[in-house]
């Protein structure tokens, strides 16, 4: 279903890293499916992994493109980025990677989304988690989240 890695060189093997980069890395790309104007739509997001249930989740405003192309295709795929740094001399770059590939759920129980604001909230502000709290109840209504669940992975890197 999925494609070799093409430079087989180049796999980031190191499982340790890989969970790494997915549970500490700032932000990604989430690419979509194609919008109604027949492009493909592709968006920066902050997000949480969950590694126990391996899990991305996302929060966004209760309405746009990206709910609207979600409910149509399911299938996404997430980027992020971890280290890299330009060679100039050697006209390269090193870099590493982690493409998730999985499906989006939008329809998530109010338990979910509270524990889906809970591990944003734990990576992005962890010293005010008890003030995240009353922020999650105070704006529930104007807040989504959804999730992918990964199905399939893959990380390369060049040192």
């Amino acid at each position: 279903m999925f494609r070799e890695v093409r430079r087989q060189n180049r796999i980031l093997e190191d499982e340790e890293r890989i969970k790494e980069l997915l549970l500490t890395s700032e932000y990604g790309f989430l690419s979509l499916g194609i919008s109604e104007n027949g492009y493909s739509y592709g968006i920066p997001l902050n997000y949480a992994y969950d590694e126990e249930e391996n899990i991305l989740y996302f929060h966004c405003a209760p309405e746009g493109e990206k709910l609207d192309i979600l409910k149509k295709h399911s299938k996404v795929s997430f980027c992020i980025v971890g280290v890299t740094q330009p060679i100039p001399d050697q006209f390269s770059t090193k870099y590493e990677s982690v493409i998730a590939f999985g499906r989006a759920d939008i329809e998530l129980s109010d338990e979910e989304k509270r524990k889906a604001l809970r591990l944003i909230v734990k990576k992005y502000s962890p010293e005010y988690e008890e003030i995240g709290e009353k922020y999650m109840d105070k704006s529930w209504e104007r807040t989504m989240t959804f999730k992918v669940t990964i199905e399939h992975l893959t990380a390369k890197a060049k040192y």
